[in-house]
């Protein structure tokens, strides 16, 4: 396996920037989400660092060594870069059996009939489809399916996994499945892993961390529960996970992590980004609140109007609409189920206050 160096890399299809001046570095065994929505250049830097594309400016290496570099010419073909590739429609050929489909590569490769069964038992007794090494492809599930083109993957040793968009064409318990599949594959083999997703809950699952793209930028890259809990900017709090971003104007620095806000006619206790402090932008400054971190408190000072109310198993999810203007949404958990127009009191045990106009993107 071999860590992940990506430099300033620019790719633009006509007058269009797909990809702009984006920087990643990728640790060797890392597993590495590209999280964002259709449109923001996700998939375009999987394929060039899987050579499918030549970026117009950058450098992209591979343990060290370059794969892309325009401005010296060096441009190295897939083939040669060793990468393993699981795509979206899994991409076996159906008149072959699994093992066959699995042992592919190797054939092309010209490895003797001995070390090709022997790499393919492997691959396939990873991924936990040993029995199913005669079988065709038409004879098993969507997630067996991608699990073969991941051991066709696997029986390669390549340097890393790319996976654009894997589990899109599963049906939800199928995804969960699969997610503690690839998990597990990650665990097994300690593969640098790379993958493509619009699915936040995907990401979270399963990255050590991730980076969330957005009009060809990456915004910010950090671990799951960072990128949840401090977002950097507006379009990644309101990307990632659930919850209300306000604006908000009246802000007490406590010190360089915490602050004072005041909400409603009530004063709350939030994080703060130290940028924030450094830079003293108050009056562009964010409160993102998580649905968690809101509950209905009948003693609670913040008061506002119930719009909405959703049973979720254990637990109801509220609209409560707040302020003098009535004019920001909240959404709150409860225990019990509130009537549409109730008028609740509400408990915030955390908060995170932001650059909302500009953020930390990396």
């Amino acid at each position: 396996m071999a860590d992940i160096n990506l430099s300033r890399i620019t790719k633009c299809f006509g007058d269009y920037r797909a990809v702009n001046q984006v920087s990643l570095d990728i640790a060797d065994g890392e597993f590495v989400a590209l999280l964002g929505p259709s449109g923001c250049g996700k998939t375009t830097l999987l394929r060039l660092l899987a050579g499918f594309e030549e970026p117009d400016s950058g450098v992209i290496s591979l343990g060290g060594d370059v794969v892309a570099d325009p401005q010296n010419a060096v441009m190295v073909n897939p083939e040669s870069r060793n990468l393993g590739i699981v795509f979206q429609s899994y991409a076996l050929w159906p008149h072959m059996s699994v093992a066959r489909n699995v042992g592919y590569p190797l054939e092309v490769r010209g490895l003797g009939r001995a070390e090709r069964d022997h790499k393919i038992k492997a691959a396939l007794d990873t991924v936990a489809l040993g029995p199913y090494a005669d079988r065709s492809p038409t004879e098993l599930s969507g997630g067996q399916r991608q699990r073969v083109a991941l051991a066709r993957c696997l029986v390669m040793e390549p340097r890393a996994v790319l996976l654009d968009e894997p589990l899109a064409n599963l049906d939800v318990h199928l995804r969960e499945t699969m997610q503690q599949a690839f998990l597990d594959f990650h665990r097994r083999t300690g593969a640098t892993m790379i993958y493509v997703t619009h699915d936040q809950a995907e990401a979270m699952a399963m990255a050590d961390r991730i980076a969330v793209m957005d009009k060809g930028h990456i915004r910010q890259v950090a671990a799951p529960e960072t990128l949840y809990r401090e977002p950097a900017d507006l379009m990644v709090a309101g990307f990632v996970g659930a919850g209300a971003v306000l604006p908000i104007g009246n802000v007490s620095i406590t010190d360089d992590r915490t602050c004072s806000v005041r909400l409603g006619d009530t004063d709350i206790a939030a994080r703060i980004c130290p940028n924030l402090v450094r830079n003293r932008a108050i009056a562009q400054a964010g409160l993102c609140l998580r649905p968690e971190d809101v509950w209905v408190d009948d003693a609670g000072a913040l008061r506002g109007s119930v719009e909405d109310c959703v049973y979720l198993g254990g637990r109801f999810r509220l609209s409560v609409r707040i302020g003098q203007d009535r004019d920001h949404v909240l959404p709150v958990y409860a225990n019990r189920r509130a009537r549409i127009g109730e008028n609740v009191g509400l408990k915030v045990s955390d908060g995170w206050v932001f650059d909302r106009m500009q953020g930390e993107a990396a």
